[in-house]
């Protein structure tokens, strides 16, 4: 009996395995092919979201920016944390427009929540700013009132002061404040000129490089403005022709500092609305820096200013009071610093304490970034967080609970995770033990949080969770989202690790193709980026562009991406290791990647191309010059050709300038290179990239010209660095398909 129980066992199995064999030759055989019109140029991958919800002051409800599906007007929503369900809707664009066609494209509320401040008509300028025309409208009154007389020109940055009886905004490079009391606008700028000065917000280089387009802030009684001042006068410019119907085309030109050159004179201000007192904060002797962030303190008067040398590797806070006898200037003082021997990184992490007599901070002044707790007069510093790996990011301080929470990598770091700690360090716990990729976004007070969780091979499953981690009800699944992927039959992705020349183990994934052949050799697809603040090797969901790897795949490719040295979550020694030689070891690391790759029995050494964007261009160009022994073709979109063209503030943190380091710039530039090019090379740009200028790829092909080595060439007429806008990614994804196919 025992044999004849092994034998059906035996029996089962085996029916088991072959209807196993036939669903998968099944789902095989009736699997969708993807094409670029699907991935770029449809609805077909257009998962749920939740996204844009303002927590309100009561922490158990939050508001969402809607188009209501019956009429088509944008509604500002009330929805319930805990049951999910709609409160209210609390203003419509009818009720504030009434019958024109203007629609509300952005709001925020003042601090009482009983007026919102409206955009519309909103015109981009650069990644983070904007024009737009503002209404403030009263909820309980329900009335409108204009903030700005539009014909003087579109507003920016608009904000309601803390106590709601104000809005600054900006407008053409002076700053003004409008009075709902006496409704009278006040200037209080009157030198802002194009080009020249301006107040109330950044350069370029500073919204780029340092993240932020706001540069005045309220102080929390609403009687300080403390404000930035750019003096770009000395600032060379660039220039990027605009072409449309016209016969000549328009020329743009902007201020735009590159590495060595000259940037903008920087002042603080300080303009005191009572005694209209405005009050220069004197930032030292040595005018050529950075002040990456200002921020008010809990205390009304004082403002803490963050001063930053050229180098980016001195880093101090200063504490700057403000007071009305004071007759001329403010005289700060140093109350924390930092240094390195490569550079800091700054975030926007900095937390006050209530009782003002601490702060909070996340650095990497140990070998990994962690938080720490800094007491204001310099007598007390302990880590929050230690270990050997790195806090990612630092989501805020409970004081009212005694705990702290943030995200970091300490499962691993291609993963994240939301973690909660006691200051006193007495309570830990994970929140999102799921393994994967995890973003909170915590309600006002830290009751509940939003969190959103993906991996490499699954996208966004949202979940509104308790403060300790329970989870209170999903809010998005994409059930259906995952079923219409699955019609593609999709191959997973895997990661894998390998250790380069210098042992170091390096992070990567691979997708191989649908019905994948060991005994077969594949050509491989490496996409790219391997630079410094972004990484492309994480379990987490890659949006469109899995998609289109997917694509590669069915069309027989095996497609693999690598984090070289340089890239982030490994800590310091990882991070810095290619400080003043951007290019040099990434190039090393994906040489290396090429041969790991053409060891591999299934892989044909001879078909390995490399395609990237921007940090991910300029890592082709080398590998298809330093390395083109190991990789047949490349695509380079949008690429830095020579770090001497690119930006000051980028550059200098990882290169110091090209005075103090003509080497590091020039043996790894891939213009200085172009004579070993040997390979099928595509290069793509858009002619007005206000970011990495068209110059690079024009300068590249000068030099490969004069190499006389054969190449592709393909401009995007008025596209920026993103190279989007109608059919754009489809033709341009379509390109690189088409190139693909043909080269490797």
């Amino acid at each position: 009996m025992q044999g004849q129980n092994q034998i059906n066992i035996y029996l089962n199995m085996k029916s088991i395995f072959s209807l196993f064999l036939i669903s998968l030759l099944t789902l095989t055989l009736n699997a969708q092919e993807l094409t670029n019109e699907l991935i770029w140029y449809s609805r077909e991958f257009s998962p749920d979201y939740v996204g844009g919800l303002n927590s309100l002051n009561d922490g158990e409800h939050y508001v969402a920016l809607e188009q209501n599906k019956t009429t088509n007007v944008t509604e500002i929503v009330k929805y319930s944390y805990k049951t999910g369900e709609m409160v209210s809707v609390i203003a419509s664009a009818s009720d504030i427009f009434g019958k024109t066609n203007h629609n509300i494209q952005g709001y925020s509320f003042s601090k009482d929540e009983t007026q919102l401040l409206i955009e519309t008509e909103v015109e981009s300028i650069y990644r983070y700013s904007y024009l737009a025309n503002y209404f403030i409208y009263d909820i309980t009154t329900k009335k409108r009132t204009q903030l700005s007389n539009f014909d003087q020109g579109k507003q920016r940055l608009a904000e309601f002061s803390p106590d709601g009886s104000k809005v600054a905004f900006v407008r053409n490079n002076d700053l003004f404040y409008y009075d709902l009391k006496t409704k009278k606008e006040i200037q209080i700028t009157t030198d802002g000129k194009k080009n020249e000065i301006i107040n109330g917000y950044p350069d370029w280089v500073y919204e780029e490089e340092f993240g932020f387009s706001k540069g005045f802030y309220w102080s929390p009684n609403s009687d300080h403005i403390a404000y930035y001042r750019f003096d770009e006068s000395q600032v060379k410019e660039f220039s990027m022709p605009i072409y449309g119907d016209e016969l000549y085309p328009e020329m743009y030109t902007f201020k735009y500092p590159k590495a060595g050159e000259k940037n903008s004179t920087i002042q603080i201000h300080i303009y005191d609305l009572p005694s209209k007192k405005d009050l220069p904060i004197l930032l030292g002797k040595n005018l050529d820096i950075y002040i990456p962030r200002i921020k008010w303190t809990k205390n009304n008067d004082n403002l803490c200013i963050m001063r930053m040398n050229r180098h980016q590797n001195h880093l101090e806070f200063l504490m700057a009071t403000f007071k009305d006898d004071l007759p001329f200037e403010i005289r700060p003082k140093v109350f924390y610093e930092e240094t390195s021997k490569t550079y800091i990184d700054v975030n926007d992490n900095l937390i006050f304490s209530t009782d003002g007599k601490h702060f909070y901070w996340n650095s990497k002044k140990s070998e990994y970034n962690h938080i720490y707790e800094f007491s204001i007069d310099g007598s007390s510093e302990r880590a929050l967080t230690q270990g050997n790996w790195e806090v990612n990011e630092f989501l805020g301080v409970d004081e009212k609970n005694g705990v702290f929470y943030y995200t970091s990598g300490e499962e691993s770091p291609l993963e994240q995770h939301v973690y909660r700690k006691g200051l006193d360090s007495k309570t830990f716990k994970n929140l999102t033990p799921k393994k994967g990729w995890n973003d909170a976004s915590f309600s006002t007070g830290f009751k509940y949080f939003i969190n959103i969780h993906t991996d490499a091979n699954t996208p966004y499953y949202i979940t509104l969770q308790q403060a300790k981690g329970k989870e209170i009800r999903v809010l998005v699944d994409n059930a259906n989202f995952i079923k219409t992927i699955n019609k593609y039959n999709p191959s997973p992705k895997e990661f894998f690790t390998f250790k380069n020349t210098e042992g170091i183990d390096l992070n990567c994934w691979m997708i191989k193709p649908p019905n994948f052949d060991p005994d077969k050799k594949y050509p491989v697809y490496v996409n790219i980026y391997g630079g410094p603040g972004a990484n492309t090797v994480k379990d987490s969901w890659a949006g469109r562009n899995y998609l289109w790897h997917q694509l590669l795949a069915q069309q027989g490719y095996l497609v693999v991406s690598c984090d070289p040295r340089g890239t982030m979550y490994r800590g310091r020694e990882f991070e810095h290791s290619t400080y003043l030689q951007l290019g040099k070891l990434e190039t090393e690391d994906f040489i290396d990647l090429a041969k790991h790759l053409g060891e591999q029995s299934y892989i044909d050494k001879d078909r390995i191309g490399i395609q990237g964007w921007s940090y991910g261009g300029y890592m082709t160009s080398l590998c298809m010059t330093k390395g083109a022994d190991y990789y047949k073709a490349g695509i380079a979109v949008a690429p830095v050709t020579n770090w001497k063209y690119y930006d000051s503030v980028y550059t200098e943190r990882f290169m110091r300038t090209p005075q103090e380091n003509n080497d590091g710039y020039e043996n790894n530039s891939p213009i200085n290179h172009t004579e070993k090019l040997n390979g099928p090379f595509l290069i793509i740009h858009g002619s007005s990239d206000d970011n990495v200028h068209m110059q690079n790829t024009l300068n590249m092909v000068d030099t490969m010209v004069a190499q006389n080595k054969d190449f592709e060439m393909f401009i995007y007429p008025n596209k920026n660095h993103g190279i989007y806008g109608g059919t754009t990614r489809l033709n341009l994804f379509n390109k690189i398909l088409t190139f693909t196919l043909k080269n490797i």
